[in-house]
């Protein structure tokens, strides 16, 4: 049997928002950093366009919190975009002391700063157009190299532990069940303070511009835990994925459109004018929807992008990682436009927490997609969630080095009790059930939701929740089951909170209520004795 595994600081997740609280935290604390599969398979590494932040003279941060805060279709919490905000510059420079590379105007000049939907000023900061990669290389050295950092791959959280907090008589989150894949066992880690860093829930929709892992497992634990969970409705999909039956989810950066990149039908002819008089510019989700909307009127499979009336050099120069992609499917972006589609992106949604990274439940932590912070409302504008990982990743680390001190060290929790199940030789009902889920949520939880489709959704997730929670009783876990059972969670949040707007705001369109609701609020899930009940929180 395997001893329990104890540090300062247990963080479940890997990405920008997980390393940097790591590395934040290590000259002070014992640190664990659990990553689903191996340290570079998460969304930071495929992140393409950049980051937001004011670097520029031209620029303010009045003009940033502006952009936001219209691109958030009055959901926005204004005071956490002024806290984002305001702190971008610093957080950018704290990358570069990393020694995160960004691409540079000319040898020896300043950083060239891009435009992306929304935003009324060039202030993306970027690494060519793989920016993720640049960010997510550097932080995983940095991590790889530092002693007081333990680095476990391959380990999927199942549920968090906790206990009551001997000062106040609550619980506190003291550790979580970790599922150790190359051991097949599942083993405790426990810590005096834990930090959900696992990124969102996008794979709940069959297309998405994602990586597998992106099943909402932070979510979905914090939610089993007892933590409040908002916005979930709220699902950004990103308007340009490349449409290739062997491309998987190779998204189009929005910096192609920023850099001049045109949105065309099969005939050639530009089509976002009639939808937004800034055309390929306008926030995403209003792109998302005029794609959405042409390829149905059209019979489409997909509409498409073009940026070939830009030379050879400057495409070269400005998309090395989009041509080089685009050239193994046979599209020469110089010459010819790429086929795109929407596809799910980003969860706006999460667990709530404040300024500090701070949960519910005491001692826990979420930061990064996995949160909600208030910063991006009904709909995320291009390039801030990078900012996002940074700035709230170093005020969750300024706050836990304060307290780590004063945290009793956890009791000794259960170890995993497999004596009642059994090997499961119907693996094929998991594979059945992703699909399903996935399927469903694409064709009733999609771009476009009415009340019929969301009534057919909130049928079959419970039919299926019955059936995945009757399998995980009876069989030992694996990482699919594991995946499922969080997916599924995930997809009911979305689908209650859907249910419960009765109104179309930023990502959330229904037909059957097309208009806005002069009173913004955000819709906060509570967790209630295994039940839930939703309240609406005035904004």
């Amino acid at each position: 049997m395997d001893t329990h595994n104890h540090h300062d600081v247990l963080i479940i997740g890997s990405g920008a928002a997980g390393l940097t609280l790591a590395l934040s935290l290590a000259e002070n604390a014992k640190v664990a950093v659990l990553s689903k599969g191996a340290l570079n398979e998460g969304s930071t590494w495929f992140a393409q366009g950049g980051i937001a932040a004011v670097l520029d003279d031209e620029d303010s941060i009045e003009d940033h919190v502006a952009d936001t805060m219209n691109a958030g279709a009055g959901l926005c919490h204004k005071d956490s975009v002024r806290f984002t905000v305001e702190r971008s510059k610093a957080a950018i420079q704290w990358l570069i002391d990393q020694g995160v590379s960004f691409t540079k105007e000319h040898e020896g000049g300043g950083y060239h700063l891009t435009k992306e939907g929304g935003h009324s000023h060039r202030r993306i900061i970027h690494s060519a157009d793989a920016t993720g990669k640049a960010v997510h290389s550097t932080l995983i050295e940095r991590v790889q190299s530092h002693p007081n950092i333990n680095i476990y791959e391959h380990h999927i959280a199942v549920d968090l532990i906790t206990e009551p907090d001997t000062a106040t008589g609550q619980l506190r989150v003291s550790g979580a069940y970790i599922f150790n894949r190359p051991k097949d066992k599942v083993c405790v880690f426990q810590a005096k303070s834990v930090v959900l860093a696992t990124g969102g829930a996008s794979k709940v929709y069959l297309y998405s511009s994602n990586p597998d892992s992106a099943s909402g497992d932070g979510i979905a634990m914090a939610w089993r835990a007892g933590c409040r969970i908002a916005n979930m409705e709220f699902n950004q999909f990103h308007p340009t994925c490349l449409y290739h039956p062997k491309a998987g989810s190779f998204l189009m950066t929005e910096a192609l459109r920023g850099e001049g990149a045109h949105l065309k039908l099969p005939n050639g002819d530009r089509f976002m004018h009639h939808f937004d008089e800034r055309g390929e510019l306008a926030p995403r989700d209003i792109v998302a929807r005029a794609i959405d909307h042409e390829m149905k009127r059209l019979g489409s499979d997909s509409l498409f992008l073009d940026i070939s009336h830009k030379s050879e050099e400057f495409i070269a120069e400005h998309f090395p990682t989009v041509k080089a992609r685009c050239l193994e499917f046979g599209i020469d972006i110089t010459r010819e436009p790429i086929p795109v589609v929407p596809a799910a992106h980003y969860t706006c949604g999460g667990v709530v927490v404040n300024k500090n990274g701070e949960t519910d439940l005491k001692n826990l932590y979420a930061i990064g997609e996995t949160s909600f912070t208030g910063l991006h409302g009904a709909n995320r504008m291009a390039s801030n969630s990078l900012l996002e990982c940074i700035v709230y990743a170093k005020s969750a680390a300024k706050n836990i080095a304060g307290a780590l001190a004063n945290i009793e060290r956890p009791n000794a929790a259960p170890f995993w009790d497999e004596s009642r199940v059994t090997d499961s030789d119907e693996d094929v009902v998991i594979s059945h059930n992703w699909d399903e889920v996935r399927r469903f949520m694409w064709d009733y939880v999609g771009i476009v939701r009415t009340r019929k489709r969301l009534e057919r959704a909130t049928h079959r997730i419970k039919l299926l929740q019955k059936e995945i929670q009757e399998y995980y009783a009876n069989y030992k876990v694996s990482n699919d089951l594991i995946e499922l059972r969080n997916l599924a969670m995930a997809a009911e949040l979305i689908i209650r909170s859907a249910m419960d707007r009765k109104e179309s705001r930023g990502l959330h369109y229904s037909l059957d209520y097309p208009d806005q609701s002069p009173i913004a609020r955000d819709t906060i899930l509570v967790p209630t004795n295994f039940a839930a009940q939703t309240i609406f929180i005035n904004n």
